[in-house]
């Protein structure tokens, strides 16, 4: 299963590729032209020409992913001008999916650690323990 967390690393081919390559031919290019390695668990996302749909390729320890999503009407949004690479968060793939602007739209932050707060049992139930929130 694909899951997209905010530690999954999202690289985008910044070029357009011809969308007739299958799974093997997509990873030869992230290989060759894209200097990754198709099996270390990246994302890697690709659009055609037109820009009309994306492509998704991920492998997850056992086998390859691809998958592919066609607007029916318009074209995606491409804020990616210059280089063969690009990197993305999970909340900005997202908002490619949508066909939004990643890089204008403002979103929370992806992932932040909380503090850790000790309450004594009598602010909790008044109880003698001590409970971990």
């Amino acid at each position: 299963m694909i899951q997209v967390t905010p530690h999954i690393r999202i690289l985008v081919a910044v070029e357009p590729v011809d969308f007739r390559k299958g799974i093997d031919s997509l990873a030869a290019l992230c290989r060759k032209k894209l200097q990754s390695d198709p099996f270390c668990g990246a994302m890697f996302v690709f659009t055609n020409k037109s820009r009309q749909a994306l492509r998704l390729l991920v492998y997850d320890g056992q086998g390859y992913w691809l998958c592919h999503k066609r607007l029916s009407k318009g074209r995606f949004v491409w804020p990616f001008q210059c280089g063969s690479l690009a990197e993305l968060c999970a909340g900005q793939l997202q908002q490619l999916l949508w066909n939004c602007d990643p890089f204008k739209m403002s979103a929370s932050e992806d992932f932040r650690c909380l503090p850790k707060k000790f309450l004594k049992p009598a602010e909790i139930s008044g109880h003698g323990k001590n409970f971990l929130l």
